[in-house]
């Protein structure tokens, strides 16, 4: 459809949203309700203009009115329920959405290295020492031994109190290597993601082989939904700013590392979030000999499909109307 076509079709509708936005239509209960539809169906149409390039007259007359309306359907809440809620709600599953082929990228650097350093260290017992050194690899075994009263830890003595604040410690570690090494071209995030996938694989393998399953799964699967998608979200992040430096389009370099800033920062203060809550589980939780292993599949199974319905699906048309207001900025 050309420009002009596309506009004797619609200037009816956008000329009601105006009049409505401006306060010069009557509003009724059936214009409440339909609002919320009215607004997406005017997000499409911004979204239309500027893949098919439209004039900017176009274009910017769409964008004003689609933050505008943005305000309406949201500003009120947004006021009501306060930032946490909005950034739980819609800015952090938005930035996810917003930035799906950096997460794509930077699952394949981990998950593929994970999965054959895995099969690779189940067929060959001797597979792990390339990467760990023989105290490490007799350390995460005795950590997984059968009968123990703690697992995941060297020293069963250590409190649950001091193994949260050492998991905190190390995961975000890895976490902030995974975003921070991104500046280097999205490189060292890259490899960051492929070495921890090729060390976390193959202790999965090694203890798979050695029989250790039934300590070493239930263990994992609780707070695995966190820590391993939180490692994800961090090398997407970093990537994200790899390739702002990499390919800045027109901007100048720093200008693109600062738009690209914006989503990987809101990233990786969920990134955080995860991390603090996968180290609570696995200290307080997933360590425990006590609780049956029964109990543990059930409730990681139910975390795993929680934490991906919220970053991936939850609240799809509110995100939808969320990243269409602020990529119209």
């Amino acid at each position: 459809m050309k420009q002009l076509e596309f506009e004797n079709h619609y200037r009816e509708f956008w000329q009601h949203m105006e009049d409505l936005l401006d306060g010069k239509d009557e509003v009724d209960a059936s214009l409440i309700q339909r609002f919320p539809s009215d607004y997406r169906r005017l997000c499409q149409h911004l979204a239309v203009a500027k893949s098919r390039r439209y004039a900017p007259g176009l274009t910017n007359r769409l964008n004003y009115l689609v933050q505008r309306g943005y305000q309406k359907l949201y500003g009120q809440r947004v006021k009501d329920q306060g930032i946490l809620v909005e950034y739980f709600v819609r800015g952090f599953p938005a930035a996810l959405r917003r930035n799906a082929r950096y997460l794509w990228i930077a699952g394949a650097a981990f998950v593929l290295p994970y999965v054959l350093m895995m099969i690779a260290c189940m067929v060959n017992d001797q597979m792990l020492y390339s990467v760990m050194d023989p105290a490490s690899v007799r350390g995460m075994e005795s950590m997984y031994q059968p009968g123990a009263d703690k697992f995941g830890r060297e020293d069963e003595a250590a409190t649950d109190l001091f193994m949260f604040g050492f998991y905190i410690y190390n995961n975000i570690g890895i976490a902030f290597r995974c975003f921070a090494t991104g500046l280097f071209f999205g490189v060292g995030s890259l490899f960051t993601l492929t070495f921890n996938g090729v060390v976390i694989g193959g202790v999965s393998g090694h203890l798979t082989a050695l029989g250790y399953t039934e300590t070493f799964y239930p263990f994992v699967v609780g707070h695995g939904s966190f820590e391993l998608t939180a490692i994800v979200f961090s090398g997407a992040a970093g990537l994200k700013l790899g390739w702002a430096l990499l390919s800045p389009g027109r901007l100048s370099r720093l200008q693109a590392m600062q738009a690209a800033a914006s989503d990987a920062i809101k990233i990786m203060y969920g990134v955080f979030i995860m991390l603090t809550i996968a180290a609570l589980i696995e200290a307080f939780w997933s360590a425990s000999a006590i609780i049956p292993n029964q109990g543990k599949y059930a409730v990681g199974a139910i975390l795993w499909i929680a934490v991906y319905y919220y970053c991936f699906f939850f609240a799809r048309q509110e995100v939808r109307a969320y990243i269409a207001a602020h990529e119209s900025r």
